[in-house]
């Protein structure tokens, strides 16, 4: 494969791992462990485990402190509340309006980093958003045009929010280590969910038993860290339009595997909107292999990474 190419097949790996990630999520909620708890056992305990790692690299990061707090922040924010909308909503739903974030992601772009929408963007840009628009109207016109949105669905869209303004800060802060940017989103989590925990959000208490242990161990450190540096390697090094816009597939595979695990088959706005939101994040994937215009910091091959 040629260099140039690699970062756009790393994040598309990212995203398939992150869009299959609801099963264990739901695994585990059917064990009786709430959103809150689980982000704490897995996010959380990652992140304490890179304290000395954070520590280490004090010096780099303490210039730049406020974007690592922004980092903690919007990291913590983002995988805390994508946990807990996943275990407490309907899958395909949470997953439809968490991927709005790549209009946050574009417009942020353009807004900080004056990344321009040539033609090529626009189009898939366009083709993504579409794609999202007919799988939210298509099978839930009526569910969505007639009542509120649940706490959950709220909770969804604020965590796609944080991570379009997670991917942005972490690409603002050139000069903090990748380490140090991944710690502080483990962290970040791990703060937020005990404050939830803390605020009475929660669910019953499981049986601990010392498959779960293990199981959660496994979740975090093969699941959550292989994920979570795949995504750092992407996001890095492409624009945070292209890199929204790829994540794109997470949503793909989520609803594919989501109606194919939970026995709900797909219909023709599931299809048509699959469809469009994969020739989007192609576009994106092979798109031009110029570093970013207008001298924004993405597509650097030596750039620091940044991660979800």
């Amino acid at each position: 494969m040629a260099p140039h190419l690699w970062p756009a097949a790393v994040l598309l790996f990212s995203a398939l791992l992150w869009g299959l990630a609801w099963w264990p999520i739901r695994q585990f909620a059917e064990l009786g462990l709430s959103g809150p708890a689980l982000s704490l056992a897995s996010y959380g305990g990652i992140g304490m485990l890179g304290l000395p790692w954070l520590w280490r690299e004090r010096a780099a990061w303490w210039p730049e402190r406020g974007f690592l707090l922004l980092t903690l922040l919007a990291g913590g924010l983002c995988n805390a509340g994508f946990v807990y909308a996943l275990m407490n909503g309907n899958v395909v739903r949470v997953m439809l309006l968490f991927y709005l974030s790549p209009v946050w992601s574009v417009l942020g772009g353009a807004a900080f980093f004056g990344e321009r929408i040539d033609g090529r963007r626009a189009l898939a840009l366009l083709l993504a958003v579409s794609g999202a628009a007919v799988l939210i109207v298509g099978p839930a016109w009526s569910e969505l045009g007639a009542i509120a949105l649940s706490a959950s669905d709220w909770v969804a869209l604020g965590a796609g929010v944080a991570f379009a303004a997670n991917n942005l800060t972490m690409r603002r802060a050139a000069g903090i280590p990748g380490a140090s940017k991944t710690v502080a989103v483990f962290l970040g989590c791990g703060l937020v969910s005990a404050a939830m925990l803390a605020g009475g959000i929660a669910g019953g208490q499981p049986i601990w038993t010392v498959p779960l242990v293990v199981g959660l161990a496994g979740f975090a450190l093969l699941w959550l860290l292989v994920g979570t540096f795949t995504t750092v390697y992407g996001v890095t090094r492409l624009e945070s339009g292209r890199a929204g816009i790829i994540s794109l597939v997470e949503l793909l595979a989520s609803t594919v595997s989501a109606a194919w695990l939970l026995g709900t088959p797909l219909r023709a706005p599931e299809w048509i909107g699959a469809l469009l939101i994969g020739i989007g994040a192609c576009i994106e994937a092979v798109g031009d292999r110029r570093g970013a215009p207008n001298g924004s910091p993405g597509a650097c091959p030596d750039c620091t990474e940044s991660p979800r």
